[in-house]
């Protein structure tokens, strides 16, 4: 029985691998560059994307459950519908997507738009399937850290709502046990879906207080004007895409990205753990400078 990783050297993918190899799964992984996949020797490495189908069906061949994570990209709905389409046709019915909270409502943001899409394409098929949620990855901070280092403000535009911020370990670790859970089923689990989020729903005023008291000295809320975070994403990455982030942060700004009730107790009892925090993310990349 094997269980086939896209997105397999990406932040939470790496994680997903890590944690299946801790339960002594079978992993395969689909990469472009297998050069470049420094995996351990039990990882199986099948190289090819999401729009390449030759390899797609190489790689899904002899699978028994599909973990798709696909990045923002232009074309990630084609990649998204190819990939559940030849998964069907090789025999794969167990899924574990990571899509995003809030998809069927922030409908404006591209990517939100396109997972939700992406939902109801596995509902219809049929898969039994495990639909992650997750919201903001307090990870994505890292890039902003020499910003809120250098210039005293924390840019990000979060609003007053909160935003439930979950750290990548987290969801890495509920998706490895839904993927060992649904591989090891003897038949066809019924499909769920989870949110994914931190212990605590923060806002721009919040998050700039937790960076204060981990640097020693202040450090001011940037406003919910998402003008200068477009034209910060645009300095790296392409227009389109930082428009889309743009879209995103108004979003967390008009209804927030807040849990159900819950949803962190949930997770809790699935981890067995407490959930890792913004504050201890904080102090960790205040440390390191």
């Amino acid at each position: 029985m094997t269980i086939l990783v896209t997105g397999a050297t990406g932040r939470v993918g790496r994680h997903v691998v890590d944690q299946l190899l801790a339960r002594k799964a079978a992993v395969r992984v689909l990469v472009r560059d297998p050069a470049k996949a420094d995996f351990p020797a039990a990882v199986e490495v099948s190289k090819g994307d999401l729009l390449d189908v030759d390899a797609l069906r190489q790689a899904l061949k002899g699978v028994t459950t599909l973990f798709l994570l696909n990045a923002v990209a232009g074309d990630e709905f084609t990649q998204a519908l190819i990939t559940l389409n030849i998964a069907r046709e090789q025999g794969v019915n167990r899924v574990v997507y990571l899509s995003v909270l809030h998809a069927d409502h922030f409908v404006n943001v591209p990517h939100f738009a396109v997972k939700s899409g992406a939902e109801r394409m596995i509902a219809a098929m049929g898969f039994s399937a495990t639909i992650l949620r997750p919201a903001y990855f307090l990870d994505n901070d890292v890039m902003i850290r020499d910003v809120i280092a250098n210039y005293g403000v924390y840019p990000m535009p979060i609003g007053s709502k909160g935003v439930a911020m979950i750290d990548v370990r987290d969801i890495a670790e509920v998706a490895a046990i839904e993927l060992v859970r649904r591989d090891q089923a003897e038949g066809h689990l019924p499909s769920e879906t989870l949110n994914l989020v931190g212990p605590d729903t923060l806002t721009g005023e919040d998050l700039a207080a937790l960076w204060t008291e981990a640097l020693g000295r202040p450090i001011a809320y940037g406003g919910d004007d998402p003008s200068g975070f477009e034209a910060q994403m645009a300095s790296f990455m392409p227009k389109w895409m930082a428009y889309e982030m743009r879209l995103m942060a108004e979003r967390y700004v008009s209804d927030g990205m807040i849990p159900a009730d819950g949803d962190v107790e949930r997770l809790t009892k699935r981890l067995g753990r407490p959930l890792h925090s913004y504050k201890a993310f904080a102090e960790r990349l205040a440390k390191t400078g």
